[in-house]
């Protein structure tokens, strides 16, 4: 049964994710890719999983090599844009490791620094897992966040009345 991937994109765009650039050493120079599917494996041992687009040039870059996820803050849309594939303001500032692991962001909310652990296929993606060496993070940001195909801080819930989410009356449901 095939599905309608266009719908599936737009269902799958109401999971709200946060927002990270997976970096790496791509011949000797920093490589960083926007990446939306993160998420933790498990604490014993420490594993994260990144899922990214088997054309893409981070896939080639990652493979087989440490790599380091920096969640950004709301305040850094722009980076976010930047290692998406559009122009910058300014150009990204990078922190080299003394111990060998991935180059990292300068001041993202959090960073987190692997060796590889695995790979496997995920269709139209690889699935890298890495095994957590060092991590950091600053308690004074808030995330940012996609959802819908757009870039979004993490504010308050807003009060609703009863009855569900506003301007929409029931479920949307797809089926092929």
């Amino acid at each position: 049964m095939a599905v309608d991937q266009r719908l599936l994109r737009t269902c799958l765009g109401q999971f709200a994710t946060g927002v990270t650039v997976v970096t790496c050493d791509a011949a000797g120079a920093p490589h960083g890719a926007t990446v939306n599917a993160f998420t933790a494996v498990s604490l014993d041992p420490a594993l994260v999983l990144v899922s990214l687009d088997r054309g893409s040039k981070a896939c080639r870059h990652l493979a087989g090599r440490p790599f380091t996820v920096n969640v950004l803050s709301e305040e850094q849309g722009d980076l976010a844009l930047h290692f998406a594939g559009r122009e910058a303001t300014d150009p990204p500032r990078w922190v080299r490791p003394a111990s060998g692991l991935a180059p990292r962001l300068a001041d993202p909310l959090a960073t987190i620094a692997c060796s590889p652990w695995a790979a496997y296929d995920g269709g139209d993606h690889v699935l890298f897992l890495g095994r957590v060496e060092e991590f950091d993070w600053r308690a004074d940001g808030r995330p940012l966040v996609f959802h819908q195909g757009e870039f979004r801080g993490l504010g308050p819930l807003p009060s609703r009345p009863a009855g569900g989410p506003a301007g929409r009356e029931g479920p949307f449901r797809y089926r092929p």
